[in-house]
């Protein structure tokens, strides 16, 4: 065996509860020496993506961002720990709250200004799936969490009239 199999074996050996288990048996691979830090970022962004899926569908309803934002982790923490890895989970949680918090005020904020709530849900439904297979790239899961959270701080400051649309037109 050559020594650098034996290295990335002897590395493989110290990923337990980091790098999922079908991951670990297959051998020397580029996946296995990335480890922790890329199945942190899948993690984080999977979490925003259920954020965004959460978001869209309770957000419209009274407290939504806050029950929004709990299922939101708790469904991250889930997945996490179902499909990628137990160190990983609370990444997944984090990702659920910030992008469940973040979305939730796009989506509000989009029904203050008249948009639809089939439509808002439908295209955050979509947003998230999107989200969610970017996560997969490396280092966009953590690219995701920190563009809505900007997201977030971009639209506190934002004033929530109704556009106005051909309204402006028909006041001659």
């Amino acid at each position: 065996m050559s020594p650098s199999v034996q290295r990335v074996k002897r590395e493989t050996e110290n990923l337990e509860g980091i790098v999922p288990g079908e991951f670990r048996r297959i051998g020397p691979s580029t996946l296995l020496t990335v480890g922790l830090w890329y199945w942190l970022g899948v993690s984080l962004g999977l979490g925003v993506a259920l954020g965004t899926v959460v978001a869209g569908l309770i957000a419209p309803v009274r407290a939504g961002v806050f029950l929004a934002a709990i299922v939101a982790a708790v469904a991250g923490y889930g997945l996490a720990l179902v499909f990628v890895a137990p160190l990983a989970a609370l990444s997944g949680a984090a990702g659920g709250v910030a992008g469940a918090v973040a979305i939730a005020q796009l989506c509000r904020r989009t029904l203050a200004r008249g948009g639809t709530r089939g439509a808002t849900g439908a295209l955050l439904f979509f947003l998230g799936l999107g989200v969610g297979g970017l996560a997969f790239v490396p280092a966009l899961g953590y690219l995701e969490a920190v563009l809505v959270m900007l997201l977030a701080l971009r639209l506190r400051r934002g004033g929530g009239d109704r556009y106005a649309g051909l309204r402006t037109l028909a006041r001659d």
